[in-house]
């Protein structure tokens, strides 16, 4: 995923250079307007059990396109019922078949199967997330189909090698601990990276001989969908999967309160996760919590500050700034302040807005329609608390008079205190805070209530250790930004969360650990 995430990067900054830069498909042929992918889009059913099938009330929701407002699709609307049925799918399955039984190895085979079909329908996946919530295609074929196929085939290596061990106790006593799976885990993702998001809860869950209920967000079934479709081809045995799209105060909360559902894996925001560690007091879950972020990028001078510009920009503007680990306050320090921030500026202008289809756009639309009214909502409080709007700031039409866009936003001389600093905009919005010295950037990264990830800019490699240990956050990238491997755990600090995805320990928040003692006198 690095390898990958490093190339297209570069791609990424040379075509906000060049517009006109040609991006290559993964056919090798150039992409151009005659070339946009397209794929049918059925109505979606629920997964449950092995079987599709409607929601119990009959009743349906609609999946808007971000770009042109339209609905393109019709979804089931999983009732409390549906969600019950799902839940007693999973444990049956769990308890008494074949999953449980199955050996490591035989697990496995079928999750690296699974990651070989992310392969196979990636332009579809990558079509799909397009339309449901906007994600440039060439930046889901770029970056989040290797990844998904990595991740699965990572953790189908896992499965063979989750083992206890022996303890050396007393004299005549056999010791020894078991690792076992927790049993049926409920993921509840969001919208902005539906397809990533997702695999990193169900790689490790299923990897752990786990079963699995699955809730996207009501605005991004589709692709979630797909993913069933992927599982039941790759010979998931029934139940061991299911799929129940619909509310969160209808799915969500059943999962989150029923006494069958062992743990509960959500990403999404930190009132989210709260309203679900309430949800799940009284039956205590386990939980993987991956929340909010108001994340601090530092640029001190003696960084490469070319590179400093193009990371910080990347790191904020990428996916429309929807992002949990968006950089969305960027710290620079005073004497290369206006410097820094006239290339930031010049990146976010260069910035083109359009269809997600098209191979020349570098920003898709705004998710949804909500999303969109709050990240127009942040841009005016930037602007009434007083920061100085230096690029962005409203709305844009793309020639088509629909669609949910907006210019990527940036405020300079913003400080801690203001609106913008504190609260997750979500969205492609900017804060800019001077900073006078390494304390100083210490102080104000640290001041807020989130903390999932660090940027820190600088030549001096004693500098940058000092800072990672200073940070309060899960993950610190230094002189980079977004980089994620299978193997490297992601989580964090503070409102942002608990537990980690990814890695090894990831794995830990899946299993138990029983204890055997065997009398031996």
């Amino acid at each position: 995923m690095q390898a990958n995430l490093e190339n297209f990067t570069g791609d990424f900054m040379r075509t906000c250079t060049d517009p006109a830069s040609a991006t290559s498909l993964p056919n090798g042929t150039v992409a151009t307007s005659a070339t946009r992918p397209n794929f049918p889009i059925k109505p979606g059913k629920l997964f449950i059990n092995g079987e599709w099938r409607d929601a119990s009330s009959g009743k349906t929701f609609d999946v808007i396109d971000p770009t042109t407002e339209e609905v393109v699709a019709q979804i089931a609307e999983g009732t409390k019922e549906d969600t019950e049925a799902a839940i007693a799918a999973a444990r049956i399955s769990f308890e008494r078949g074949s999953w449980g039984q199955m050996s490591g190895h035989e697990r496995g085979e079928i999750l690296w199967r699974v990651g070989d079909l992310f392969h196979k329908y990636g332009e579809e996946l990558a079509f799909l997330q397009a339309k449901e919530m906007g994600r440039l295609f060439t930046d889901s074929m770029a970056i989040d189909i290797p990844h998904l196929a990595n991740v699965f085939h990572y953790f189908a290596g896992w499965a063979s090698k989750i083992e206890g061990s022996v303890k050396q106790t007393t004299k005549g006593l056999h010791t020894y601990t078991l690792r076992e799976p927790l049993g049926v885990i409920a993921a509840i993702t969001p919208f902005n990276f539906p397809l990533i998001l997702s695999v990193h809860k169900f790689a490790p869950a299923l990897a752990a001989g786990n079963t699995i209920v699955h809730k996207p967000a009501s605005s991004t079934p589709l692709s979630a969908i797909k993913v069933a479709e992927i599982m039941q081809e790759a010979g998931v045995p029934d139940g061991v999967f299911n799929l129940v799209p619909g509310p969160g105060s209808t799915v969500g909360h059943t999962l989150s309160t029923h006494p069958d559902v062992h743990k509960v894996a959500i990403t999404g925001s930190t009132a989210s996760g709260i309203r679900v560690i309430k949800d799940s007091a009284d039956t205590l879950k386990h939980l993987t919590m991956e929340l909010g972020g108001k994340s601090a990028n530092i640029i001190f001078a003696d960084a490469d500050l070319d590179a400093a510009a193009e990371t910080a920009y990347y790191g904020m503007f990428y996916n429309k700034g929807e992002i949990c680990y968006a950089g969305s306050r960027m710290l620079i320090e005073r004497s290369v302040y206006n410097e820094v921030l006239e290339r930031v500026v010049e990146w976010a202008k260069r910035t083109k807005v359009g269809e997600p289809l098209d191979p020349d756009s570098q920003m898709g639309p705004i998710a949804n329609q909500s999303e969109y009214n709050n990240v127009l909502r942040y841009m005016d409080i930037g602007k009434q608390d007083g920061a100085r709007l230096v690029a962005g700031g409203k709305a844009v039409d793309i020639g088509t008079g629909k669609g949910y866009f907006v210019e990527p936003t940036v405020f300079a001389d913003v400080n801690s205190d203001m609106t913008i600093a504190r609260e997750e905009t979500f969205g492609p919005i900017l804060s800019v805070i001077p900073f006078d010295d390494f304390e100083d950037a210490i102080r104000i990264a640290n001041n807020n209530q989130y903390g999932l990830v660090s940027g820190v800019h600088t030549l001096d490699i004693k500098k940058a250790h000092r800072a990672a240990t200073r940070l309060k956050a899960g993950t610190v990238w230094v002189n980079t930004w977004g980089h994620f491997d299978p193997s490297s755990p992601f989580g964090g600090y503070k409102m942002s969360g608990y537990g980690r995805e990814n890695g090894w320990e990831a794995l830990e928040f899946y299993l138990q650990t029983k204890t055997v003692w065997v009398d031996l006198s």
